[in-house]
């Protein structure tokens, strides 16, 4: 059932993690560092093994000359996510490992690492990396590690999640707001992923819409976006005005989007907007100015009201999933609106032409609580939305944690099955050789 983005895993540095730092174990749980530590110092002293192996293990020759503080092991990554998850970050992840590694390059040559292809479908417990190497020499990068993997994963499935939900329609990446700053590259990366993974699965390639230039950092991509309530309200709450404003300022290559639910009446403020805007567009076209007329295309309407208001222009329902903030009425309201505005405006002949196809190709942006269940929602009654925007879903979602294992040891020059009770070494066709340096 794995689909592979196709993009081949890579190390790649996490931004603004330091080396010493990770090399240092200063993003180390201690536990870690006391094994790490503990290991070496018994290391430098010759110790020997003197203990008994389990019963399970009794067999194992010859366990006098073991060193346990140059233990050899392979070490594997998985999730529990069921039924499925993307597996991200795993660039970051062996970007981490080659890092933070103690001793640089040389000790990253020694590590033998398997890890499947970024943004591959994976299933619960299925290893996505797997690492054999002196255990003390890496012990200290598996928190680091395990959190880029659970963050990313985390990340790339929702997005994933949220684009099956919208067949393919795209979604504005909107979570920066919800948690620390210095999370929006990882998580941009993220979001990219998933949208190559849909890709991969479903053939649909759907277009970026990250609104930090952080979250674009690891792309080469900027922020998008164009206006808060806030603005709206700096012209006295006069959308239209305030969006015409836009419109003489911004470069022709942001798109003009207009917010349209500051007053609570999306339908109302859409149809004025989009007639301010296509009066303007067509004195331009008429003087010959078609270039500067450009600047006045209204290429969408965006609906974000409130979860807790009712717009003016929704019926009162028992189902308040089609009452409150914005539903699948108020979309279809909007739409419905925007294809009728250029009636009553005294136009005629070609004019009259381009004023319809004006409003018509005005699209409908919804935001405001979205989760793949509400975009499932507005699927389903045939809501007419072009653009989805989500935004702390991205960070939530199920569980996603990631654990990582000793599932086999080196003894007597060959590695053997030695894992925790409940855990055992676990084969994923997807795993392929890499070189961290």
């Amino acid at each position: 059932m794995n689909r592979s983005a196709g993009r081949a895993a890579r190390p790649i540095s996490v931004p603004g993690i330091a080396t010493r730092a990770l090399r240092s174990g200063y993003y180390s749980d201690a536990y870690f560092l006391n094994a790490s530590r503990i290991l070496a110092a018994a290391a430098r002293t010759g110790e020997r093994f003197v203990g008994r192996p389990p019963a399970a293990h009794a067999g194992i020759r010859p366990v006098e000359s073991f060193v346990p503080g140059d233990a050899e092991v392979e070490m594997q990554f998985f999730a529990r996510r069921a039924p499925r998850f993307v597996a991200a970050g795993i660039g970051p992840a062996l970007g981490i490992l080659r890092d933070g590694i103690r001793g640089g390059r040389r000790g990253a040559a020694r590590l033998r690492v398997r890890a499947v292809t970024e943004g591959s479908l994976a299933r619960p417990l299925d290893p996505v990396l797997v690492v054999r190497g002196r255990y003390r020499d890496f012990a200290h990068l598996e928190t680091p590690v395990l959190g880029v993997l659970t963050r990313c994963s985390r990340v790339a499935t929702n997005v994933y999640e949220s684009l099956l939900a919208s067949r393919g329609k795209p979604i504005l990446f909107f979570p920066a707001r919800f948690d620390l700053p210095h999370c929006q590259p990882l998580d941009g990366y993220a979001y990219r992923v998933a949208l190559a993974t849909y890709a991969a699965v479903t053939g649909i390639r759907v277009p970026a819409h990250v609104s930090t230039d952080a979250q674009g950092a690891l792309w080469a991509e900027r922020g998008s976006g164009t206006m808060p309530h806030a603005f709206i309200l700096c012209f006295l709450g006069d959308t239209a005005e305030a969006v015409l404003a836009f419109c003489r300022h911004a470069p022709p290559s942001v798109m003009r989007v207009a917010l349209v639910d500051t007053t609570n009446d999306c339908v109302g403020e859409s149809v004025r907007t989009a007639r301010r805007l296509l009066e303007e567009h067509l004195r331009l076209l008429r003087a010959g100015r078609s270039a500067e007329a450009a600047r006045y295309v209204l290429h969408a309407v965006r609906v974000d009201t409130a979860q807790d208001l009712r717009d003016k222009s929704v019926p009162a329902s028992p189902d308040p999933r089609l009452e409150r903030g914005v539903t699948p009425v108020l979309a279809k309201l909007v739409r419905g609106a925007l294809d009728q505005a250029s009636q009553g405006m005294g136009l005629s002949g070609r004019w009259r032409t381009a004023a319809d196809r004006y409003v018509r190709g005005v699209r409908i942006v919804a935001t405001g609580g979205f989760d793949p269940g509400k975009i499932r929602l507005f699927e389903k009654r045939r809501a007419p939305v072009d653009v989805y925007g989500v935004g702390s879903f991205l960070l939530r979602g199920a569980a996603n944690d990631y654990t990582a294992d000793v599932v086999r040891v080196r003894v007597g020059g060959r590695f053997v099955t030695m894992a925790k009770t409940g855990r055992r070494p676990r084969r994923s066709h997807e795993l392929r050789p890499v070189r961290l340096c």
